[in-house]
């Protein structure tokens, strides 16, 4: 079994995405043969082409923007409609992550996924909705199924498992075990930072709005 696990976010490193792919590599074990790939820019190479023509398994990992897929992904899978991959055994997953903290956020974003593989023929087998994605990379390293993380830990093992056994199933949406004001509050601590950082100020924000 070959799964190709492709990484949808435009950021190279240290994305929630990323983060999560590095997950299910870990739960498929030595069960599978694990190819990464990354979606960052509008097109993908002859190379990616014909190394995912070689997988049997495909696992989307991206960020929600705009209740829906970023657009140089978007791009990327129209690219991959026109080359006509035949291959309708070909198992599709999807893990949507979003800075809003209910994962059912997700919910169109997954859909999207879900009838381009209705377009393209290929098997939509399921997806995760995770919620809180914007605190995954800021999370401590623990060991699955401790800490805050739980939730979204015990669904990417349900999916794993899915995966190895080439499973259809519906799609789920998850959280982080933490409080909503909590993560509110340390989602509002870090725009304020990333403000300051680019060299603004917070009540520039009130600018945009009297525009």
């Amino acid at each position: 079994m070959r799964i190709a696990l492709i990484n949808g976010s435009p950021k190279m490193n240290n994305s929630a995405s990323s983060i999560l792919l590095e997950d299910i590599k870990e739960y498929v074990g030595e069960n599978a043969e694990v190819t990464r790939l990354g979606f960052h820019s509008p097109t993908i190479s002859q190379e990616v082409i014909e190394e995912l023509e070689k997988t049997d398994i495909w696992v989307f990992s991206y960020p929600l923007y705009v209740d829906g897929i970023p657009g140089h992904l978007l791009s990327c899978l129209v690219q991959l409609e026109e080359v006509r991959i035949h291959n309708p055994q070909i198992h599709v997953y999807g893990i949507v992550n979003c800075g809003f903290y209910e994962g059912i956020q997700a919910e169109y974003a997954l859909k999207i996924l879900q009838n381009w593989c209705l377009k393209t023929g290929f098997i939509w087998s399921g997806g995760i909705g995770v919620g809180g994605g914007g605190g995954l990379a800021m999370m401590p390293q623990k060991e699955s199924g401790y800490g805050p993380k739980t939730p979204i830990d015990k669904a990417l093992v349900e999916l794993s498992n899915a995966i190895l056994k080439k499973q259809v199933r519906e799609n789920i949406y998850v959280s982080v075990a933490f409080p909503r004001f909590l993560y509110k509050m340390g989602a509002q601590i870090g725009w304020r930072k990333m403000i300051k950082a680019n060299g603004g100020k917070v009540k520039d924000l009130k600018k945009c709005w009297d525009k």
